[in-house]
């Protein structure tokens, strides 16, 4: 149970989407693992724009988002109408010497895109870093996803570097872009 101190300190960013949803970005719970994995699934099937072949158990993402909690890193919800339709998450650095770093992963569902909901994530995202002291975010980007490889530049990520094929996705070569963000 989260006490009334830990739950002022949380990061809630609560607005109105584009076409008037309500939605809540917030820590992921343990009661929102069935939404994550039925709606991860429906992008996992897509095969694209996602790094991931199946999803977990309900089990499997109660203890993952534990664990996520216990690590200090972040996890958040992505609710429209109160159904959880994306997580955005940074995975800090394991070694003390990358503990100034992160890897940032997110999805939306289709339905929640073309909203600005990608933007508030955004500016969750680099706020909560800010507020944990991180020095560097980190991802990566598929060279077909040219939106959210311009969504992150708007944000001030810049390209590190390129792998040239890394992936097939269908019967097409992509390339994966590596992107970083500098406090």
């Amino acid at each position: 149970m989260t006490s009334e101190n830990e739950q002022q300190e949380q990061l809630i960013y609560n607005f109105e989407a584009k076409d008037g949803s309500a939605v809540t970005l917030r820590p992921a719970m343990e009661k929102d693992a069935y939404d994550i994995i039925t709606f991860a699934q429906s992008i996992v099937m897509s095969g694209s724009f996602i790094q991931k072949e199946q999803t977990k158990t309900p089990e499997q993402e109660i203890r993952f988002i534990q664990e996520m909690k216990k690590q200090g890193h972040m996890y958040t919800a992505v609710e429209v109408e109160g159904k959880v339709l994306g997580i955005a998450r940074i995975i800090r650095g394991d070694l003390s010497m990358k503990r100034h770093t992160g890897v940032f992963r997110t999805w939306l569902t289709d339905d929640a895109q073309g909203k600005g909901i990608g933007k508030k994530i955004m500016e969750y995202t680099l706020e909560w870093a800010k507020r944990e002291g991180l020095h560097k975010i980190c991802l990566t980007v598929f060279s077909g996803n040219p939106n959210a490889q311009k969504l992150y530049e708007r944000y001030g990520f810049v390209v590190e570097g390129t792998q040239k094929d890394q992936l097939l996705i269908g019967d097409t070569f992509q390339d994966e872009i590596y992107m970083a963000y500098f406090f």
